[in-house]
C-alpha cells in the first residue's frame, strides 16, 4: 500500500481490480447503476481458469435477473435440473427447489462464461482493461483513492471513490490494504480434475467414501468435468504419481463412473490444487471492498465459488446503492455489505468444511434413516444449493436511486 500526495478528484467511481465471476458483475451492477467504472484484470482475455464451473440456482437465479441466463445457455452448456449424491453404500436422489423460478443449475467454461461476464460489464459501460496488472494500492489519510497498474508497455496510476478487490485467493488488493483474515481454518483436501468425452452425463453426480470424494457434471462441446478429491496431506504424493492416483480416487469412490470413464477419453491434462484455502477477510474499509476469493474462499469440494461470487457482487452493489459518492454513507453501506456477506456464507462455510473432512463414514451414518423422508431429500438439495432457509435475499439494486 503505497501513501499518496493529494491530488486532483477521482476520474473514476470505482476501480474494480479483478474481471472475472466476481469483478465483472459487480462492475456491471455498478455501471448500470450510473457510476463511472474501470475494470482492470491482469489477463488477456478470454482465458480459461481452474474452476469447478458449477453455477448452483442462486447463482442462476442471478444471470437471469441481470438478462444474462439466455446468453450462458446459448453457450451450448446444458442445464443441470437434477442431482444424486451417494455417501458409502447411501444414495440420495433430487433437485433443489427454483429460485427465483429459475430451476436449472449451468457449469459452463470458464473461458466463454468470463469473456460473457466481462463483455456484459463494457455493454452497461464499463471501461475494461485486460493484461493490466495492478501492482499496488494509493492511500491517502488512510483511506484507499486509487491503484497501480502496469502493462507490457507501461504503467500508470487511477483514482477512484471506491477500490474493489476482486482478484481472487491471493489478491493484491487484500494484501495493499491489509486486510486481516476474520476467520480460517487450514486447508483440508487437494483436488484434481479433468475432462472427459464419450462420458455422457445429464445431472451432477457426488459419490464419497472415506478419504476419497468425486464430482461430476456436464459442460460444452458434450465433455463431462470429473474431479477427484484426496485428503491436503497426501497432496505430495498424489501429485507425484498422476493421472493413476486420480484413476485409483476415482474407481475408490465411484467404480462405476469409473468403469464409464474407462470407455471414454479424457481430453488434455489434468488440473490441480493443493491450496484450498478457508477463510474470510475483512470484507471492506476506508475507500476498498473485496468480493470473490479476494474476501472469502472455502474449499471448492460443493463447488460454490461462482456462486458465492454472484452473490457478494449484488450485495456490495445494492448496499452501496447511491451512497458511493458520500464517504460517511459509503462506510455504513460497507459495514451492511459485510453484515450481509458473513451471514449469507457461514452456513455454506460450515457445510463445506464438513464434507472436506473427506469422512463419508460418518455422513453416511447420520442420514441413512432420514433417506425416505421427501421432506428431508428436499431440504437436503436445498441446502446442497445455498438455496435453503439460510439464505439471505439480495436487494435489487435496480430499485436504487444515484445522482448523476
Amino acid at each position: 500500500m503505497t501513501a499518496f500526495p493529494p491530488g486532483p478528484g477521482p476520474a473514476y467511481d470505482a476501480i474494480v481490480v479483478g474481471a472475472r465471476c466476481g469483478g465483472a458483475p459487480t462492475a456491471m451492477l455498478l455501471a448500470r447503476a450510473g457510476y463511472r467504472v474501470l475494470m482492470l484484470d491482469r489477463a488477456r482475455f478470454p482465458r480459461d481458469t481452474l474452476s469447478t464451473l458449477y453455477i448452483h440456482q442462486p447463482g442462476t437465479a442471478l444471470l437471469d435477473r441481470w438478462g444474462l441466463l439466455d446468453r450462458v445457455a446459448a453457450t451450448g452448456c446444458p442445464p443441470i435440473t437434477t442431482a444424486m449424491h451417494r455417501m458409502g453404500g447411501v444414495t440420495v436422489e433430487g433437485a433443489p427447489s427454483p429460485v427465483g423460478g429459475v430451476h436449472a443449475a449451468y457449469a459452463p467454461r470458464r473461458y466463454l462464461l468470463d469473456a460473457l461476464l466481462a463483455e456484459a460489464a463494457v455493454d452497461a459501460g464499463v471501461e475494461f482493461r485486460d493484461d493490466c496488472r495492478v501492482t499496488d494500492v494509493l492511500v491517502e489519510d488512510g483511506r484507499a483513492v486509487g491503484v497501480r497498474w502496469r502493462t507490457a508497455s507501461g504503467g500508470g496510476t487511477d483514482r477512484a471513490a471506491l477500490v474493489i478487490g476482486a482478484d481472487g485467493m491471493r489478491s493484491v488488493v487484500a494484501a495493499a490494504v491489509q486486510a486481516e483474515p476474520v476467520r480460517e481454518h487450514p486447508p483440508l483436501t487437494c483436488v484434481y480434475y479433468g475432462y472427459w468425452e464419450g462420458v455422457p452425463v445429464t445431472r451432477f453426480e457426488a459419490y464419497a467414501v472415506r478419504g476419497r470424494w468425486v464430482g461430476c457434471l456436464p459442460t460444452n462441446d458434450g465433455r463431462t468435468l470429473i474431479a477427484v478429491y484426496f485428503p491436503q496431506a497426501e497432496y505430495p504424493a498424489v501429485r507425484q504419481v498422476l493421472p493413476a492416483a486420480y484413476l485409483d480416487g476415482l474407481a475408490a469412490a465411484a467404480p462405476e463412473l469409473h468403469e464409464r470413464a474407462r470407455a471414454g477419453t479424457r481430453i488434455g491434462p489434468l488440473y490441480g490444487s493443493g491450496t484450498q484455502r478457508n477463510f474470510f477477510r475483512r470484507a471492506a474499509g476506508p475507500g476498498w471492498a473485496l468480493v470473490g476469493d479476494a474476501g472469502h474462499h472455502k474449499d471448492s469440494i460443493t463447488a460454490d465459488g461462482i456462486t458465492a461470487a454472484f452473490q457478494q457482487a449484488a450485495h456490495l452493489a445494492a448496499r452501496i446503492g447511491a451512497d458511493l459518492r458520500d464517504p460517511a454513507r459509503l462506510e455504513a453501506a460497507s459495514e451492511r455489505y459485510t453484515a450481509d456477506r458473513d451471514r449469507m456464507l457461514a452456513t455454506r462455510y460450515t457445510d463445506t468444511l464438513a464434507l472436506a473432512r473427506l469422512r463419508a463414514d460418518r455422513i453416511e451414518a447420520r442420514i441413512a434413516g432420514a433417506v425416505h423422508d421427501p421432506a428431508w431429500v428436499q431440504a437436503f438439495f436445498d441446502r446442497a444449493a445455498g438455496s435453503g432457509p439460510d439464505l439471505v435475499p439480495v436487494p435489487d439494486i435496480r430499485s436504487q436511486e444515484v445522482p448523476a
